[in-house]
């Protein structure tokens, strides 16, 4: 099953992200809850954790750029 890993609002406030580095690389396996990539929004860093567990198979937002909130950031594979 393909999961979306998107950018939340953590607050009222929060339109945008930055994404500042991320913990894992491609084809790398995480558990959900863990630590996935470091997030700079509302001029604050928060970890955003992996909503499933799986293979991290896509990257789709470099260290350094910013989106908006909702955005697609990453796709794990997880076992059906």
């Amino acid at each position: 099953m393909r999961v979306e890993v998107k950018l939340p609002q953590w607050g009222m406030g929060m339109t945008d992200g930055t994404v500042i580095q991320w913990h894992r690389s491609l084809g790398d396996p995480v558990t959900e809850g863990e630590p996935l990539a470091l997030i700079e929004a509302a001029k604050m860093s928060t970890e955003l954790e992996a909503p499933e567990s799986g293979v991290l198979t896509e990257i789709l937002v470099a260290p350094g750029a910013t989106v908006e909130i909702y955005t697609t950031l990453a796709i794990i594979e997880a076992p059906d």
